[in-house]
């Protein structure tokens, strides 16, 4: 399947996809020329509203991302000339390995040879200049339309043999999530963040202590209500709830950079000759995604932040299991699945302030809703050379 014709992102900048299959993208398309870099300006760290008001006053519609996709000249030129734009040929990516299965992620900044700053939830947020907002499920990882079939139609893929791959990974997520990551005990009491109910938690040590003997699930199974975020229900049952979370961040900070330690051995190997198939049927979609995940995840001041309808115990598997945790810290996983996308963006922005810089990454309408919603620029996602395109212009630091 060709390639869309011309598209934009949303600063502006133009790119003119290649002709030729996806399956060969890595031969048929072209990454932007690094000699136009001295005509482009980042945009502003501070203003986000002004220049979001300013996007989405210009296109006057959702941008249909899968046809054609213009930005209006009179938006923030990028150029030295005032409202021109830029057409770029997508190049050939640099000699690198971009097929390789797992990216490294060292402290390296790649643009001056210094160690990034390091970022936690304690002090780190207060040193945050922009935020990326990435959708999970076709953005940065193929898993729903597996099983849908949709992306074998769309690349020309062996339809069962995609099927497959797919309800083996969905196996593999909910195995996780069920025997590890207490998802029989949390389906119905599924929080939005992991921090939810950390209020509860009396800090007591989990090291020999039996979630197996607890109480919690037959209280849960005798009717023990859910109850959202900042609702209290029996003191002692939402201890325990808390427990559950701690135990899970524990484990996804234990194993994020291993995961098959976590699982028993035949598991284990069954996990990386099933993340190799997925890999060389997707044309490394997730690898590609992984790239400009670790040029956002090196860089100063800067943060990636998932946004994804899945539950948060689910998408906790899906981080683990596709090798995400190097550059999603457990802290900046939300699940949107009971209050919405733009309720979590609007969660994230009271979180990091409304002076820092944010950017949607995402495939679908209810992530570019929020983004408009919230003045946020909107990069969408829809083939692999927009992919490419978001790692050069975060290379060239356009973005």
């Amino acid at each position: 399947m060709a390639y869309p014709g011309i598209w934009a992102n949303s600063y502006g900048q133009m790119y003119q996809g290649a002709p030729g299959n996806n399956n060969n993208y890595a031969q048929s398309s072209q990454y932007p020329p690094s000699a136009q870099t001295s005509q482009q300006a980042p945009i502003p760290a501070n203003g986000q509203a002004e220049y979001g008001a300013q996007y989405y006053a210009t296109q006057g519609h959702y941008p249909n991302y899968h046809n054609n996709y213009y930005v209006s000249s009179t938006q923030p030129a990028l150029t030295a000339t005032s409202g021109s734009q830029v057409t770029y040929q997508l190049q050939e990516p640099p000699n690198e390995a971009i097929g390789e299965i797992k990216y490294t992620i060292d402290d390296t900044d790649r643009r001056g040879g210094k160690k990034s700053k390091k970022r936690d939830t304690e002090n780190g947020d207060s040193e945050i200049e922009r935020v990326f907002i990435w959708d999970l499920d076709e953005t940065i990882i193929i898993f729903h339309s597996l099983l849908t079939s949709s992306y074998a139609q769309r690349y020309g893929k062996d339809t069962n043999a995609t099927l497959q791959l797919g309800l083996r990974m969905e196996e593999l997520i909910f195995n996780l999530a069920d025997n590890h990551l207490f998802f029989n005990d949390l389906e119905e009491c599924d929080q939005v963040h992991c921090d939810d109910v950390a209020a509860d938690d009396n800090g007591q040590d989990l090291a020999n202590y039996n979630f197996q003997t607890d109480g919690f699930r037959s209280a849960n199974a005798a009717g023990a209500i859910c109850l959202g975020p900042g609702v209290r229900g029996g003191v002692d049952w939402m201890r325990k709830l808390a427990f559950r979370y701690r135990r899970i961040k524990e484990l996804y900070d234990t194993f994020k950079d291993n995961i098959p330690e976590l699982l028993s051995s035949p598991v284990g190997e069954a996990w990386r000759q099933l993340r190799t198939e997925i890999d060389q049927n997707t044309d490394n979609w997730c690898a590609l995604a992984l790239k400009a995940l670790g040029l956002i995840h090196n860089r100063p001041g800067c943060v990636n932040i998932m946004v994804t309808t899945t539950q948060l115990v689910p998408a906790i598997a899906k981080c683990m299991l596709y090798e995400l945790g190097p550059v999603f810290n457990i802290d900046n996983v939300y699940s949107a699945t009971k209050i919405g996308k733009e309720s979590c963006f609007e969660r994230i922005i009271q979180r990091f302030g409304k002076n820092v810089t944010y950017v949607c990454v995402g495939d679908g309408r209810e992530e570019e809703i929020a983004a408009k919603t919230h003045n946020v620029p909107f990069w969408p996602i829809s083939t692999h050379n927009d992919l490419m395109a978001l790692h050069q212009a975060l290379e060239l630091e356009y973005l």
